[in-house]
């Protein structure tokens, strides 16, 4: 039986390995994307061109990862490892920028085993001092 633990490494392995479709298959088709700035986005379709936007603006990896999981729920610490490749509307501009920030997630998964909810937190102040701004 998978856990919510294992469904949660899973999704952050898929992550760091830069497929997005991996990620994709983790998730509910009715996922709830909470992002830390801005809207939050409802289904697997806005995820996947959240995903794309990212992986245009931003080259990330998450290090000194820790997950939390109970049941139906998981929380994931981690350190944000991130190269700013493109200007991303409305931030500074981008020329390569190196970032190092803490940040975090809360999730949830249902009864099928898949990711329904992504709460994603971090200091966008802290990145906005370290990419220039």
């Amino acid at each position: 039986m998978t856990t919510t633990r294992d469904i949660v490494t899973t999704y952050y392995a898929a992550f760091n390995a830069g497929d997005s479709e991996a990620m994709l298959a983790c998730l509910a088709e009715d996922v709830r994307h909470d992002v830390n700035q801005g809207d939050p986005r409802h289904g697997k379709a806005l995820f996947r061109e959240f995903n794309a936007h990212m992986a245009k603006c931003y080259r990330e990896q998450l290090t000194d990862m820790v997950i939390f999981a109970e049941a139906d729920r998981a929380a994931a610490e981690f350190i944000v490892n991130g190269t700013y490749l493109a200007t991303d509307e409305g931030l500074p501009e981008a020329n390569g920028q190196i970032y190092r920030l803490p940040g975090g997630a809360f999730l949830s998964v249902n009864a099928d085993g898949l990711i329904d909810r992504v709460t994603t937190y971090y200091n966008l102040t802290d990145w906005m001092r370290q990419v220039g701004a």
